[in-house]
């Protein structure tokens, strides 16, 4: 079997060669994709260091499965590459979520869909994913017909550019200069933005309709209705996500409970609430804070945390190339 990945010198380029590591996934060969800057630089991998190289058709070919973390547009430009290569494509960007003939996946919730794949498989938003990984268990109990969600979400949620500018805004507030603002649209240091993606005409950002748009498909809901508002926090990693699901039967908090423990990839957190600080570097989210809702007769609110640049995304685009193999 062998292996590419676009983007593999970025965050979730680089984190998806950790997850393959770490799962001991059987490759014969890894090829590594990024831009023209880093063309000719290695990557640590294993026991081995793995040469950067552009994407060009002739490299593309021979490839089982292609894992994208690259831009919207560099994804469109490659998909028909990776096609031509009879390549399983598995697609971090946006760019072919909402397409018809196109699964998006979360491998504990549907990961049968991703075997009606014509070639590509898209791996949802980091927020949707995390926040699914906890309605899910509830919506097999019963259906879900309404969710108001709150994401917090951390700064390398923008790449490593989000990151920096953390860091250089606390380390410059602190020795009396101004705030720097380049990747947030206002100041991220001891501060929150509720303004993530560009806005759409109904007042809410494209951030905040991928909640709905993709949860509707991923939980096989079309009817489903979602209002969310996305928070920038400075935080450094993991994103936290407030959820009030009303569902169409009543149900108990204890059958939801149980659900949550049966369900792969959840840890329900009773003892303590779930911080992004303890669900850094890893793959399980964590579920806490869980209670009736009291303006819906229905309505079940959870507070929920994962690691959006693993579980959010390089690992379960690893999980779904996984699924298909085992399948």
């Amino acid at each position: 079997m062998k292996i590419g990945i676009l983007g593999a010198t970025g965050a979730v380029g680089r984190q998806m060669l950790e997850c393959i590591a770490e799962r001991n996934i059987d490759a014969e060969e890894i090829r590594v994709f990024a831009s023209s800057r880093s063309a000719g630089t290695e990557i640590p991998f294993k026991d081995q260091k793995l040469t950067v190289e552009t994407v060009t058709q002739e490299r593309l070919n021979g490839l089982d499965f292609v894992l994208g973390a690259v831009s919207n547009a560099l994804s469109k430009e490659y998909r028909p590459m990776v096609k031509e290569a009879g390549a399983v494509y598995i697609d971090n960007s946006s760019a072919f979520r909402l397409e018809e003939d196109v699964p998006l996946v979360v491998p504990e919730i549907n990961g049968e869909d991703a075997l009606k794949h014509n070639g590509i498989i898209a791996n949802p938003n980091c927020s949707t994913i995390i926040s699914m990984m906890a309605l899910a268990p509830l919506a097999k109990l019963s259906p879900i017909r309404a969710v108001n969600a709150s994401t917090y979400q951390a700064v390398s949620g923008a790449g490593i550019g989000g990151l920096y500018e953390l860091e250089n805004q606390v380390r410059d507030l602190a020795e009396g200069k101004p705030a720097e603002i380049k990747v947030f649209p206002q100041q991220i240091a001891f501060n929150c933005i509720a303004e993530i993606g560009s806005y759409t005409e109904n007042g809410y950002t494209t951030e905040e309709m991928k909640m709905q748009n993709e949860g509707r498909k991923i939980l096989h809901l079309p009817q489903l209705n979602v209002t969310c508002t996305c928070v920038r926090v400075p935080v450094y990693r993991s994103h936290s996500i407030s959820l009030t699901a009303v569902t169409e039967d009543y149900v108990s908090l204890d059958d939801y409970k149980e659900a949550l423990n049966a369900f792969d990839g959840v840890r329900l957190v009773e003892d303590h609430v779930p911080s992004p600080l303890e669900t850094s570097d890893q793959d399980i989210v964590y579920a806490g804070r869980i209670r009736r809702d009291l303006c819906s007769e229905n309505g079940i609110s959870v507070w929920c945390c994962g690691d959006q640049i693993r579980k959010g995304a390089a690992a379960n685009a690893v999980q779904i190339m996984e699924y298909l193999l085992a399948h």
